[in-house]
């Protein structure tokens, strides 16, 4: 657990320490249908960037292909300060 790192001239002692990441997240999306676009609103505020939400809601609508919606998506615009998204398929369902 102990290492010797050199930076540039200097020699720098450490220690690894185990550390906990918070990597799940559970929140509530409201929703509007229409034909090729979803609009999504109140998506929470969380400590993760910009893109990694909109693969999250990427992903999550993309998944509910098997489930009776969603599918192929072609663009998602998310509004990180305005909690709100867009989602557009390829074709309308």
């Amino acid at each position: 657990s102990k290492h010797c790192v050199e930076l540039d001239t200097r020699t720098a002692n450490v220690t690894v320490k185990p550390f906990d990441l918070d990597m799940g997240f559970r929140f509530e999306l409201h929703i509007t249908i229409s034909g090729k676009k979803i609009n999504v609103s109140e998506i929470p505020k969380l400590a993760i960037s910009k893109d990694w939400m909109r693969d999250k809601l990427e992903l999550h609508f993309y998944k509910t292909e098997q489930a009776a919606g969603g599918g192929e998506i072609k663009d998602v615009t998310y509004n990180k300060s305005s909690g709100t998204a867009v989602i557009t398929f390829l074709r309308p369902g």
